[in-house]
């Protein structure tokens, strides 16, 4: 049944699907780690990608392109953080607007860049690395911003664990009133972590129109920030349960699209695919974590109780449409993670508004 599925390609294919994703959520993370709920990310993403490629496009250089789409995301970011740490006003509804700004300002921005192609980085790939049979052209064979993304996860999670700094921002997250009491700038930290993240979307929005596809059109982002967010809460705010549910999410895309190509019916396959997924993530759970936990147990739970009504969906006999379902099926996937596992982990300020005067 999946004989017209390359498994090499669909592998390959991941990293570079999961990486948009992938840099947005550790961004997005950083930001929450500091106490912040920045639901802005859409937009973030959308301002780097038109940001990014039109430097491309100036320039003739991928890489001042990317450049250029971290400021204009750090730039949107900037605003929702004197909005938010400045002048009080509220984290959701500033994120929100932020992402209708955003959207409207994308497309304002790419009327004349419709259908343009940007320029791409040369045939690339780790020498030596790049020649191992099999796993080469899975992991070694990828454009340079694959292993940039990489790098700065494990950066995001030595910054977190190792370094005084990371230390405070965790403070001011958990405790914004305590941190402050002791001295530190509860403001300045949450405005450099929001610039970051903002930096870190625009990267991952210039990834979708400089590499991905690689040319500009209008909501291009095509709801990669809302599962950038929902992978931060799916991951309980830690840097390496980030890095496998952004691959999760970009295997789920990667696939959607090799079963329309190969014209594969999804009820035969979906209940499955959804099981092999909760035993890698039981798995790759209890390797990580080296045993059971609630979350775990609720996340596997999740992917088999949706496996179980597809199948009972299916017996009943009920019309289904694979197109609008497998393009939905991220979505799905986000909505279902976000209902399910409860935030116990979250930082303990997370979406609060620092008083200084209190």
């Amino acid at each position: 049944m999946f004989g017209s599925i390359d498994p090499l390609l669909l592998l390959a294919s991941l990293m570079v699907a999961a990486t948009p994703i992938m840099l947005a959520a550790i961004g997005e993370l950083v930001v929450e780690r500091s106490g912040v709920l920045n639901l802005g990310v859409e937009g973030m993403m959308i301002t780097g990608s038109i940001v990014g490629f039109i430097a491309a496009i100036t320039t003739g250089s991928p890489w001042l392109g990317f450049i250029a789409a971290a400021f204009g995301g750090a730039a949107m970011a900037f605003l929702f953080g004197i909005l938010t740490q400045f002048l009080m006003s509220n984290q959701v509804a500033t994120g929100l607007a932020l992402t209708l700004f955003g959207l409207g300002l994308a497309a304002l921005m790419g009327q004349g860049y419709l259908g343009v192609k940007a320029p791409s980085f040369p045939d690339w790939h780790i020498p030596l690395l790049g020649d191992i049979p099999v796993i080469g052209p899975i992991v070694f064979q990828h454009d340079p911003m694959v292993y940039v993304g990489l790098a700065i996860v494990a950066g995001v999670w030595w910054f977190l664990k190792k370094t005084r700094a990371g230390l405070v921002l965790r403070a001011v997250g958990e405790n914004h009133e305590a941190a402050h009491a002791l001295g530190y700038h509860v403001v300045r930290t949450r405005l450099l972590a929001i610039m970051f993240g903002g930096a870190c979307a625009g990267l991952g929005g210039a990834y979708l129109s400089i590499v991905r596809v690689p040319t500009y059109a209008d909501g291009l982002t095509a709801g990669a920030g809302w599962i950038a967010l929902a992978i931060v809460v799916f991951a309980s705010w830690k840097p390496g349960r980030l890095l496998l549910g952004a691959y999760l999410f970009g295997g789920v895309t990667v696939l959607q699209l090799n079963l329309q190509a190969a014209g594969l019916p999804l009820l035969d396959v979906l209940p499955w695919i959804l099981g092999l997924i909760a035993a890698l993530i039981l798995i790759g759970g209890v390797v990580v974590s080296r045993g059971l936990s609630r979350h775990l147990v609720r996340i596997v739970a999740t992917f088999l109780g949706f496996a179980i009504l597809v199948l009972g969906y299916r017996a009943l006999g009920w019309s289904f449409n694979d197109q609008l379902w497998l393009s939905a099926s991220p979505y799905i996937a986000t909505i279902i993670v976000l209902v399910i596992i409860s935030a116990g982990g979250a930082p303990g300020s997370l979406g609060k508004t620092f008083h200084a005067s209190r």
